[in-house]
This record gives structure tokens, sequence and C-alpha cells, in this order.
């Protein structure tokens, strides 16, 4: 009787070290600070055995946790880590596939291209994909966009999404944010300035490119619908600039325009052409464009920067007042060395 008791106390405490041996695997911390990993669509088990290892204390005992639960189906996304978490919940975190969303942000893409890039630095997907998918054919024809004017969909917000989100996903969160933007309110004060989207989006852009200071926005947008209204020339600096680089590279500097540059070819010359230019020449932000829908109402046509209130401008209502504000302006660059 003896024996078999002393069987019994053997075979229990085997067990019992059995059990202690794997609940010290199963629920060892293995994170010791707060961190995030991202596992690709193309992972296999293998890579996020790689991916863990720089991340988790043990990764022997993550692999043996792995093996038990029979984890074989990455689900792709990125994962936030707290410290603390053990083997246990590590591995049915990524087997849940509960991700945490990441905050997608742009703002002052001026092309298409360059949102596509900025994009692809916050998720999975790689920029030409992208860029495919916010310029196909049959998506711009249906949404009545072309290669240029896509880019107006793009509303500078900040954008909750998986790290794994689809490109034509991502681009569909995007349209329904610019619909979600263009509510009967804005769409109805863009019809009482007889302007489309697109125009108001236009000149927006142009209003941005313009001024920073956000309170002489609504006045800098008066001066450009004035213009509109009497079919005067926009005569925007900017979209020379915007030219210019269209013709010389997008990374050209160009802090002065000169007199010889209002004379070049382009749609986007409002010296040489009237009316609104075809595309934006920039990714507006939301104030800008509500300075155009919300235009201050004045008799003002003309306005120059101001070299005495750095980044303000004067603005005239008759060529000739126009003409001394340049000049004084033209002054003092010369002064400030700047010629190009």
């Amino acid at each position: 009787m003896k024996k078999i008791y002393y069987s019994l106390g053997i075979f229990t405490l085997l067990i019992l070290s059995i059990g202690l041996y794997y609940y010290s695997i199963i629920y060892s911390s293995q994170i010791n600070q707060p961190t995030k990993v991202y596992l690709k669509s193309t992972d296999t088990v293998e890579d996020v055995i790689h991916t863990l290892s720089s991340v988790c204390t043990d990764i022997d005992d993550v692999k043996k946790v792995i093996s038990l639960k029979k984890y074989n189906h990455v689900k792709p996304g990125m994962y936030v880590l707290k410290e603390g978490l053990n083997a246990n919940e590590l591995i049915n975190l990524l087997r849940s596939g509960k991700q945490t969303p990441v905050k997608v942000t742009f703002n002052n893409q001026n092309y298409i291209e360059d949102l596509a890039g900025r994009l692809a630095q916050q998720i999975e997907a790689d920029s030409i994909s992208i860029l495919n998918s916010l310029t196909d054919t049959a998506f711009l024809k249906q949404e009545g966009f072309t290669h240029k004017t896509v880019l107006n969909i793009c509303m500078p917000y900040t954008y909750d999404c998986y790290w794994n989100i689809s490109p034509n996903a991502l681009r569909n969160k995007l349209l329904n944010a610019y619909h979600r933007f263009w509510n009967e309110d804005r769409i109805n004060k863009a019809k009482s300035l007889n302007l489309s989207k697109n125009e108001v989006i236009t000149i927006a852009a142009i209003v941005h490119k313009e001024t920073q200071h956000k309170p002489e926005r609504k006045r800098v947008a008066g001066v450009y619908l004035n213009r509109v209204r009497i079919g005067m020339p926009l005569q925007a600096d900017p979209t020379i600039i915007y030219a210019l680089k269209e013709k010389y590279g997008r990374d050209t500097v160009i802090k002065r325009v000169l007199k010889k540059d209002l004379k070049h070819n382009s749609p986007y010359n409002t010296y040489l052409n009237r009316g609104i230019p075809p595309s934006a020449i920039a990714m507006p932000d939301i104030d800008a464009i509500d300075a155009v829908l919300n235009a201050e109402r004045h008799s003002y046509y003309y306005f120059c920067a101001s070299p005495e209130n750095f980044g303000t401008h004067n603005f005239a209502k008759t060529l000739s007042q126009h003409n001394r504000n340049a000049f004084a302006y033209q002054r003092w660059l010369n002064n400030q060395r700047v010629h190009r």
C-alpha cells in the first residue's frame, strides 16, 4: 500500500512539475515595454517568429506557445503589445486579428504622386499601388475626376485606418470624407458663387499659397472672386511658380517671379489666361477652402506682400495704388538680394 501511495505521490509531483513548467512558459511575461509590431499580408508564421524575436524576452517560450495553440494562420496588421503581455496573451492577440488602427495624416502634398508616397509611409501598401488606385481610369471616369483633379478628394484630415487597408479601400475612405465635406451648406455657397467644387478648391489652393496668415484669407479670396466676376485675369504668382516647376522640375526653388516668367506658355499662367486654372496647384487646407466659400465682400482688386509686416499683404482698389505697393515690395526684395 505504501508503494502505491509513494508512486501516486511521485506521479502527482511529476504532473505538477510539468504543469508548472508549461505554466511558466505560457504565462511568462514577454514584453518589457509597450511596442508595435507590423505583420505583412505575405508573412508566414516563421516571419512572425522573426519579428517577435526582437521584442520578446524569450522567443523559445513563444515558439512553444505557438505550437501548443496551433497558431498557423497569420492575420496581418499593426498590433500594439502592452508592457507585461505574456506569451499566451500575445499569441491570442495575434490569432484574434484585433489589430490597432493607425492614424493616417497628410497635408501640403501638391501632387498626387507625392501624396501616394506619403500614404505609403503609413500603411502596408506601396506608393505605386496607391497611385494606381487613385488614378485608375474607370474610377476617375465614374467620379468625374482627372489625373490632376483627383487630388481634390484628399481632404487633409486624420484618418483611422487599419495598417493593412487595401489601396482601393483607402481611396474609398478618402472619397467618402470628400463627400461628407461637401455638405449641403458648402454646395449651396459654391453655387451662389457660380463655382464648381473643383473651381472652389482651385482658387483655395491659390489663396493657401498666397498667405499663411489665416485672418486675411477671406480678403484674399475676395480679391480673386472680384477678378473672376469681371473677367479679369487672376494674375496669381503661385500659379506662375507652379507652371515653372512643371517645366523645370518640381524641386526647382523659385523665390521671386520675374517679368519674363509672366510670358511662360502654360494653362496655369494666370497672367496670360483668363479664368480659373484647370486644376489646383496645391492641396489647400480646410481653412483656405472655407475662406473662398465665405469670402469677404469688398472692392479690392489687387494685393501685394507687405514689406513692413512680413506675412501679410497690402490691398488696393486701383492699379495706381497697387503699383505703389508693388514698387515698395520690389525695392525691399532688391535690398534683401532676392533675385530668383
